[in-house]
């Protein structure tokens, strides 16, 4: 699934100033680029990515009071097209009436920016990567526990709030319960955020929706996290085989990111919020490069190979 958004997001999330052009803050952007159209301002428009975000910084604003009246009328009428979503100023410029006269004409938003050009460029492509990422929703509760992004996955009714519940208590982090919505930032790292109408609220079955926040405080609770290590919840079976090594490290694939995955089979008595926060802590170690279970293996392999050569001896 690919996100939709608006004008009117880009301006919420940036704290941008709209100058003029409010009737058409409902526009769609669909391009994760940006532009800035300072060789169309020359007057060279076969290149030009109208469906883009139009930056205007220094270089352009300068370069544009460098045209004559003529030029700059021909030129900005020709920025303004169906797809093009939005104008940005950086530096909080003045905006030149010709500008603001074709946003009314066309109901393009013009919005400005105090940032300089660098670093609102930097904002506007880390926003539309995120929000224009492919994403996938995924029944489950996503914590931050010890940094280690995990998402709990398992049948309903199994104990995943729960679990969860008692991480908080702990003093770890929860992203997001029940439905985490998975975009891939890139291929290797994928994040995890809730849908904007679940932030802050868990459902624990036979006491109901509880806010995490207003319960145990603002520090339990982050609006997103990389997810590192997926952990599914399974009644224990009798006649079933676990890892009880760990030696080989198990992925899932999720969009086109491998994740390291475990299974940790559920039984009366058991913790599993201690079993959750041990499988982050290991994972945290492997990605260090400590790996337990090599460890015991080669302790293993030169204690028999030690044995051998003194039976051997005698």
């Amino acid at each position: 699934m690919i996100n939709k958004i608006k004008v009117k997001d880009l301006v919420e999330e940036l704290k941008l100033e709209v100058v003029c052009g409010k009737k058409g803050l409902n526009r769609r952007i669909t391009s994760k680029m940006f532009s800035r159209p300072g060789v169309e301002l020359a007057g060279l428009f076969d290149f030009y990515e109208e469906d883009r975000i139009q930056v205007i910084g220094t270089k352009e604003y300068t370069f544009f009071h460098w045209l004559n009246e003529n030029d700059q009328l021909e030129r900005i009428s020709k920025l303004f097209r169906e797809k093009t979503p939005c104008f940005i100023f950086s530096n909080n410029f003045e905006v030149p009436q010709v500008f603001i006269d074709n946003s009314e004409k066309t109901k393009i938003p013009i919005l400005r920016s105090p940032k300089r050009t660098t670093q609102l460029i930097n904002d506007v492509t880390t926003y539309l990567a995120e929000e224009l990422a492919e994403t996938i929703n995924m029944h489950g509760v996503l914590v931050d526990v010890h940094g280690v992004g995990v998402l709990i996955r398992g049948e309903s009714g199994i104990g995943k709030s729960e679990a969860a519940l008692e991480l908080l208590k702990r003093g770890h982090k929860l992203i997001a319960d029940d439905n985490v919505i998975i975009y891939e930032k890139e291929v290797g790292t994928l994040i995890g955020k809730p849908p904007k109408l679940l932030e802050t609220y868990m459902e624990i079955r036979g006491i109901g929706i509880v806010n995490v926040m207003r319960l145990f405080g603002a520090s339990v609770y982050r609006h997103k996290k990389r997810i590192t290590l997926v952990v599914d919840l399974e009644l224990a079976e009798d006649n079933r085989e676990y890892d009880r090594l760990g030696v080989e490290e198990q992925t899932i694939k999720i969009l086109n990111t491998d994740v390291p995955y475990i299974k940790i089979p559920i039984r009366p008595g058991r913790n599993m919020a201690s079993l959750i926060e041990v499988a982050a802590l290991n994972r945290r170690l492997r990605y260090m490069g400590f790996n337990a279970a090599q460890e015991f293996i080669d302790n293993l392999n030169k204690y028999i190979q030690t044995q051998q050569d003194e039976d051997d001896e005698e």
